[in-house]
């Protein structure tokens, strides 16, 4: 049952000596990757330093931004910082890119807000200046994942992605941008075929798991998680056990259900978030 990568979102957050020690803790439990998100708020770290920080406490795991909020950054300055951690981490830097979706952000660092268009159509503009940046430093370009839902970033995506990256979520006609619900498994199901239509060559497929509970119980679970939440589209709480956002039951049965998905969908690189960094680290153990 091998064939399967495994990543944890870590919490851009803490003091120095948490950073180093939960960055060890990752690459200890057997996780293959080491991303943070790209938010601002008070209390949160700068990705790429933070990044830096692991690559130096750590040895075997990839590090990366899950995802750079490309938008946010003037391009000469994105690429300098992207080209500085591809040479520091030396080999390991997986350049995760995204066209940006929280306006509050924007509105906070005083970066006017565009539409999706436009942000899209920037992050595409990032392609080829990062690769003329990086050729022009002599530095081999890192992994590119780009993560998306919509038709145009799963288009740039099939295009210049090495990594595809998936989170089954989808911005609430007329709610505030940011505001998203959860696709059910046939959702998602088109989401994949639309991309796989469009890329027509191999690459790999990441799924960003939003929620991982071990328990006995699944339906249980899964009725628990509908009522206490707005995100989910479903009507049904029976239908979350099939949403391949979510991991509910035993550990046995979270590896099935990964196992299932990676055929259904392609998800072989997947990634929790850190709540979920101990819970998780059984199911690595029976997928190995």
């Amino acid at each position: 049952m091998g064939n399967f990568k495994f990543g944890v979102s870590l919490r851009e957050t803490g003091s120095r000596d948490e950073w180093i020690a939960k960055s060890r803790r990752a690459e200890e439990l057997g996780y293959d990757v080491i991303t943070v998100p790209d938010h601002l708020g008070t209390g949160r770290f700068a990705p790429f330093p933070v990044l830096a920080m692991a690559a130096a406490v750590t040895e075997r795991v990839r590090l990366g931004p899950l995802v750079s909020n490309v938008p946010f950054y003037n391009l000469a300055l994105f690429a300098r910082e992207a080209s500085t951690m591809a040479t520091l981490l030396d080999g390991r830097l997986d350049l995760g890119l995204g066209a940006g979706h929280m306006k509050s952000e924007f509105d906070a660092a005083g970066i006017p807000w565009q539409n999706a268009a436009t942000r899209i159509g920037y992050l595409e503009e990032s392609f080829g200046y990062l690769r003329k940046h990086f050729e022009d430093e002599g530095i081999p370009m890192p992994r590119l994942l780009i993560a998306g839902n919509s038709d145009d970033v799963l288009d740039l995506a099939a295009e210049h992605a090495d990594v595809v990256g998936f989170a089954g979520l989808r911005q609430q006609p007329g709610k505030p941008p940011g505001t998203f619900k959860l696709d059910n498994a046939e959702a998602v199901d088109e989401r994949v075929a639309y991309f796989r239509a469009k890329a027509g060559r191999e690459l790999e497929y990441n799924m960003l798991v939003q929620l991982v509970e071990i328990t006995d119980d699944r339906e249980k679970a899964a009725e628990h998680w509908h009522e206490l939440t707005e995100r989910s589209t479903v009507a049904d709480a029976r239908e979350l056990l099939d949403a391949p956002q979510l991991l509910l039951g035993t550990v046995e049965e979270i590896a099935g259900q990964l196992v299932a998905r990676r055929e259904r969908y392609g998800f072989s690189y997947i990634t929790v978030f850190e709540p979920a960094l101990e819970a998780f680290a059984p199911v690595i153990k029976e997928l190995q």
